[in-house]
């Protein structure tokens, strides 16, 4: 399948932000996007009908994205039902997501991570991200990095960072979208499939590119992590790959040495 691309022949990078009252935080998300040196930028906002101020906080910097920016404020069945809805309104030849509770760690993200794509033969590129506490930006409390990542891994629930990654437009309509019946672990089913139904090629950057806010959906109590083994589980099986939960779980004690104290 052959690509359009801009005039200028630089790929079109379409990123997608889900929101849902994320007033407290989406300006900085607006701002690390509007600040990327890289300008072949479709940017795409869907929000889950917003009630505490997120939707004017768009509309105030709409104009400064000047068109480059897109959005719809409707209801959805959840968050990857919303990020399923931003690939479908995608036009970019590559697409990425970043939450409205993250931001790109540095101005040069995009530009460092579109070359690898000059490379015909690369799917997705991938690596790191880092967590801070609210109100504590410069003080990183875990680094994630996807370095050591390997298909192999994925059975004991490792994955890439998931707000790292990027991947063709093809490969999507290719693969396939977010299972939006999964709670919270549709991104690792999206990844297993990926690597072991698609055999996409990646690549690893050692490139920081998210710094992401404590206190995701699945990381939040012990509730949230059980109901991720569990659709781990669910994902491995779905996709033909053995594992159970006990392997799964080998992952959260990895996490310890993300940790910096």
């Amino acid at each position: 399948m052959k690509i359009s691309t801009p005039a200028s022949h630089q790929p079109l990078i379409s990123i997608i932000t889900v929101s849902y009252n994320s007033a407290a935080t989406i300006e900085d998300t607006l701002l690390s996007v509007l600040d990327q040196t890289y300008q072949q930028i479709e940017y795409i906002v869907v929000d889950g009908l917003s009630k505490d101020g997120t939707i004017d906080i768009i509309r105030s910097y709409e104009h400064r994205f000047q068109g480059r920016l897109r959005w719809i404020s409707e209801k959805d069945e959840g968050i990857y039902d919303a990020m399923n809805k931003g690939i479908r309104m995608a036009t970019g030849d590559v697409i990425g997501i970043l939450n409205s509770d993250d931001f790109f760690t540095n101005k040069n993200v995009i530009a460092q991570m579109i070359t690898s794509f000059e490379d015909q033969s690369i799917d997705a590129v991938y690596g790191d991200i880092h967590f801070i506490r609210d109100g504590a930006p410069e003080q990183c409390v875990r680094y994630y990095s996807s370095r050591r990542f390997s298909p192999i891994w994925l059975r004991f629930g490792f994955m890439p960072a998931h707000p790292s990654f990027y991947m063709r437009r093809e490969v999507f309509e290719r693969a396939g979208l977010y299972k939006s019946d999964y709670k919270i672990g549709a991104d690792y089913e999206m990844m297993v499939r990926l690597f072991y139904k698609q055999h996409i090629h990646a690549r690893y950057l050692p490139i920081d590119f998210v710094t992401m806010r404590l206190g995701g959906l699945s990381t939040r109590n012990v509730r949230s992590r059980l109901q991720l083994i569990k659709d781990d589980v669910r994902a491995c099986r779905e996709n033909g790959i053995y594992t159970n939960a006990a392997m799964i779980s080998v992952k959260f004690l990895f996490k310890i040495f993300e940790l910096k104290l």
